[in-house]
C-alpha cells in the first residue's frame, strides 16, 4: 500500500509545485504601453532594443504601426495590437475589411519563423467607452471585434490571438464610492452586456484602465497617501471589507461592476496605469516613483484584494514607457508626461518594475539635434512678444509651464524663451521656426534651469520637418492663455 501512495503524494506534489509557479507568474506579468504621439519619436527599432535591455517582454500598442511591428519581428516581446476608434465603423460594417485589416496587420508579421511577431491580443478600440467621447463608438465595437474575430479564424489565428475591447477608467462607478456597489455606467448597460458576452464566447480577459492619480486629481476625498499605497493612509471600509490603497478599491469596483452585469470570474487584464510626472500638483517623478514602486510590490505581495483575494490581474500594462508630447491635452497638461522614460529614452527615476531588470537602462546611441537653442533677443523691442508666444504654444508643447509643472517658476522672459524653443525643436531647428518677427535668438548656451529642461529634438526620429505656416491654428490652450497673462502683466 505504501509502495503505491508515496508515488502518488511526490506526483501531487509536484502538481502543486507546479501551479504554485504557474500562479506566480501570472500574477507578476507585467508590460508597458508604447504610444507614438509625439513630434520627436525614437526611432522603433531603438525602442524595442529599450525594452529588451530593461527586460521588458509584453507591449501594448494603440495602432498597428507597420515600422513598429517590423521592429519588434523576432524580439520574442507579446504584443497587443491596437485598432483606433476612427476605424471602427468601418470593421463593424464590413468583414472584408476586417479581413483586410488582419492580412495587412496581423498574418503579415505572424509566423512560426524566428522573424515572427508574437502577437497575443487585439484591442478593438482606444478607450472607446471614454465618457468624454459620448456613444459616438458604442454601435460600432461589438460588430467590429466580431468581424476581426471572424477574420481571425479565417486565416487560423483565433487559437492564437484573444480580441479584446479596452475599457476606460471612467466606464465604470459606485454612487458610495465603494465597491459594494460597483457598476458600469447606465448608458453602457446594453452595450457593455454585448461585449462581455463576446469576450465570455471567446474566453477572452477584460482589459480596463485604473487610474489611482485621476481617482486622486478629481476627488478630493482621495488622499495622496491612499493613492501612494502608504502604509499611514487612512483606510475606507465597506461593510466588513477595508481598503487601504486606491487600487484595490477601483479593482474591487471593476470585479463588483463584472458581477453585476453577470461575469463573476471573468479575468481582467490592467491595460493602463502610472503616474504623470510634470503638468500637474504631485505629477513628479519622485512621487511616480513612490507610486510605482508600490504598486509593483503589492502585485509581489500576491495577496490580492478584499473581492478577490491572492488572484490579482492576469497582467498589468504601465503607462506609459515614453513622453508623448502630441497626446491630448484636454484631461490636463499631465497628459503628455505619463512616461517611465523621457521622449528621448532615458529613465526619469528607478523602479524595479520588471523582475530582474535592477536599474533601468536607458537608450543608447540618441542622435539628436545639433546642440543649439531658441530664446528670446533681449535686445529687441518685446512688447509684441505676447502674440508670438501664442503662436509657439499653439503648435508645440509648453505644458510645462503649467502651474506646478516643471518649468512654472520660469520668469518673464524665461518662459517665452521655453516656448519659442519648444516651438523651433519640434520644427527640427530650422532658421525661420525660431524667428518669431525677428525676437527669437539661435544660441549655444543650454537655457536651461535646475529641473526644467529645454529639450533638443531628435535627429534620426520618424518626425516631417513642419511649417509655421500649415501648423499654426489659432486655438488658444490653457498655458498659451496663462503664459499671455504673464505677459500682459509683465507690461
Amino acid at each position: 500500500m505504501a509502495s503505491t501512495t508515496l508515488p502518488f503524494l511526490y506526483t501531487a506534489l509536484q502538481l502543486l509545485t507546479l501551479l504554485s509557479i504557474v500562479h506566480f507568474s501570472r500574477v507578476i506579468a507585467t508590460g508597458v504601453n508604447w504610444g507614438t504621439s509625439a513630434s520627436h519619436p525614437l526611432p522603433p527599432a531603438q525602442v524595442v532594443q529599450l525594452l529588451k535591455a530593461n527586460n521588458v517582454t509584453k507591449v501594448k500598442l494603440f495602432d498597428a504601426d507597420p515600422d513598429v511591428l517590423q521592429a519588434l519581428a523576432g524580439s520574442n516581446i507579446y504584443v497587443t495590437v491596437g485598432i483606433p476608434n476612427s476605424m471602427l465603423r468601418s470593421l463593424n460594417s464590413s468583414l472584408k475589411a476586417a479581413e483586410s485589416w488582419v492580412h495587412d496587420n496581423l498574418t503579415r508579421y505572424v509566423s512560426d519563423g524566428a522573424g515572427s511577431v508574437r502577437v497575443e491580443f487585439i484591442a478593438v478600440g482606444d478607450d472607446p467607452f471614454l465618457q468624454s467621447f459620448g456613444e459616438q463608438f458604442y454601435p460600432f465595437v461589438v460588430g467590429a471585434a466580431a468581424n476581426i474575430q471572424t477574420a481571425l479564424v479565417k486565416v487560423n489565428l483565433a487559437n492564437k490571438v484573444k480580441v479584446v475591447t479596452p475599457c476606460s477608467f471612467d466606464a465604470f462607478q459606485s454612487e458610495s464610492g465603494l465597491p459594494s456597489r460597483g457598476q458600469f455606467r447606465p448608458d453602457l448597460n446594453k452595450t457593455m452586456a454585448e461585449v462581455l458576452t463576446f469576450l465570455n464566447k471567446h474566453r477572452s480577459p477584460f482589459f480596463v484602465s485604473i487610474s489611482p492619480f485621476l481617482s486622486y486629481h478629481q476627488n478630493k476625498n482621495v488622499s495622496l497617501d491612499f493613492a501612494l499605497f502608504r502604509e499611514g493612509a487612512h483606510p475606507r471600509n465597506d461593510s466588513h471589507r477595508s481598503y487601504k490603497n486606491s487600487f484595490d478599491l477601483s479593482y474591487d469596483t471593476v470585479v463588483m461592476a463584472l458581477s453585476t452585469a453577470g461575469f463573476p470570474r471573468m479575468d481582467i487584464i490592467i491595460g493602463q496605469i502610472g503616474w504623470p510626472t510634470d503638468g500637474a500638483a504631485n505629477a513628479t517623478s519622485s512621487v511616480a516613483q513612490v507610486f510605482l514602486k508600490g504598486l509593483v510590490d503589492h502585485l509581489d505581495s500576491r495577496l490580492g484584494t478584499p473581492l478577490r483575494p491572492r488572484d490579482l490581474p492576469v497582467e498589468t500594462y504601465i503607462f506609459s514607457l515614453l513622453d508623448e508630447d502630441q497626446r491630448s491635452r484636454t484631461p490636463g497638461n499631465f497628459e503628455r508626461h505619463w512616461g517611465i522614460f523621457t521622449f528621448d529614452g532615458q529613465a526619469k527615476y528607478q523602479v524595479d518594475f520588471v523582475h530582474g531588470s535592477g536599474k533601468l537602462i536607458n537608450a543608447q546611441n540618441v542622435q539628436y539635434l545639433s546642440p543649439k537653442w531658441c530664446v528670446v533677443n533681449n535686445n529687441k523691442d518685446l512688447s509684441n512678444i505676447s502674440a508670438h508666444a501664442l503662436e509657439a504654444c499653439s503648435a508645440a508643447d509648453c505644458s510645462a509651464l503649467s502651474p506646478d509643472g516643471s518649468c512654472s517658476d520660469l520668469s518673464w522672459p524665461g518662459n517665452v524663451s521655453y516656448a519659442f524653443n519648444s516651438f523651433y525643436q519640434q520644427h527640427d531647428q530650422s532658421a525661420d521656426s525660431c524667428d518669431f518677427g525677428g525676437l527669437g535668438l539661435i544660441t549655444t548656451v543650454d537655457p536651461s534651469v535646475e529641473n526644467c529642461r529645454f529639450m533638443i529634438g531628435l535627429r534620426n526620429s520618424l518626425s516631417v520637418s513642419l511649417r509655421r505656416s500649415s501648423q499654426f491654428h489659432w486655438f488658444i490652450s490653457p498655458v498659451a492663455t496663462m503664459l499671455l497673462c504673464l505677459v500682459c502683466v509683465i507690461w
